[in-house]
């Protein structure tokens, strides 16, 4: 079903949304990939032992990734505040306070909304510069852990992430990597883990994976998952309101089974059809300019179209974006840099004709 004929929220009052901005949860996330409903759904027809649920949900997912070890969390917020805690805690694998004076050292171009989860937890950000002198410097025997984000939209004048690990894993301190945003590609289940070498990469479920929008997922290190674990539900330490039930456990590993299982190359190759579609066709319309960006506003290898309206086109972005929301479905659209990002990534195929008539409508 795609969004545009949704009756429930009709039922509501609400008019449906076609999707072209992104991944937002303020969105709803993503569409649950095949499957995963039905795996809920069953989830939810019985009671099971949670604790042991979350613990086997993880080996496998753990095995499906090729990391050693995995736990589901209530979203990639919730996989940040339980991973920092974790190494905050005097025994990473047991509940505890925070060690005396420990800080979370980031890149000072890295600092973002999302570190609140880090900020909750009481304990300083240090942040570092780009230079093996300015990162040395920044690690410490108070520094509990380096968070890094990754993404190109986080890559402008930060050092290399194989630099920040081997400065800190020679200090003897783990390197947590947010990527909740970077599926495409699949391989950031992995790569920072197997192949680069950090302590967790944390993901998002409800976004590229098509998992449970309230879920996410933590990979890598059995001791740093441990510790996440023994601070998160049904324990009562930090993470007890952060809650997984067994519908997300099962969802979520439905959704990592299809998405591994997925021609990427395919997929990626639909969405360069759509930016192509949206370029050609609204760049076609008189007094709008649009053209081809990559990668996308997450930094994940694929190509968005951008439309800005021509200067005496009686139109400014923020009109446009305003007429288009308007509509019935509504459109939901990116502005980014004050032109209109529209991202394939969560368009059903389909639906970028939608899309590219909504404009010739509104602007025609």
């Amino acid at each position: 079903m795609t969004g545009y004929s949704a009756p429930a929220y009709r039922e509501l009052g609400l008019r449906p949304v076609v999707n072209a901005a992104a991944t937002l949860t303020v969105l709803g996330g993503s569409r649950l990939a095949p499957g995963a409903a039905e795996a809920m759904r069953e989830a939810s027809a019985d009671f099971v032992d949670l604790p042991e649920l979350q613990r086997a949900v993880g080996a496998r997912l753990a095995e499906l990734t090729g990391n050693a070890a995995g736990y589901v969390t209530s979203g990639g917020s919730a996989a940040v505040t339980l991973s920092v805690a974790a190494c905050l805690s005097k025994d990473i694998t047991v509940f505890g306070p925070p060690r005396p004076a420990a800080a979370v050292a980031m890149f000072s171009g890295h600092r973002n909304p999302y570190d609140y989860a880090v900020r909750q937890l009481g304990a300083p950000i240090v942040e570092f510069g780009a230079n093996r002198e300015e990162i040395a410097a920044a690690l410490g025997p108070e520094t509990a852990c380096v968070l890094w984000f990754a993404g190109a939209h986080y890559a402008e004048g930060a050092p290399e992430l194989p630099l920040v690990l081997e400065l800190a894993h020679r200090a003897g301190i783990p390197v947590l990597v947010d990527a909740a945003a970077q599926i495409p590609p699949v391989s950031s289940l992995w790569r920072f883990t197997t192949e680069l070498g950090a302590d967790a990469v944390i993901v998002s479920g409800g976004k590229g994976l098509r998992g449970p929008q309230s879920s996410g997922l933590l990979l890598g290190s059995a001791e740093i998952i441990e510790g996440a674990r023994a601070h998160g539900a049904p324990h009562h330490a930090v993470g007890r309101g952060m809650k997984v039930g067994k519908e997300e456990l099962l969802g979520l590993l439905a959704a990592v089974q299809w998405t591994l299982g997925q021609d990427e190359a395919a997929l990626l190759a639909r969405y360069e059809q759509a930016v192509a579609l949206w370029v050609a066709g609204i760049g076609a319309l008189r007094g709008l300019s649009a053209w081809r960006d990559y990668p996308s506003e997450a930094g994940q290898p694929h190509g968005r179209a951008m439309v800005r309206p021509d200067p005496d086109s009686g139109w400014r972005t923020e009109s446009l974006v305003d007429a288009l929301w308007d509509r019935d479905p509504r459109i939901a659209v990116l502005v980014v840099d004050g032109a209109i990002a529209l991202n394939p990534q969560t368009v059903d195929p389909g639906e970028e004709r939608l899309v590219l008539q909504a404009f010739r409508e509104v602007f025609g």
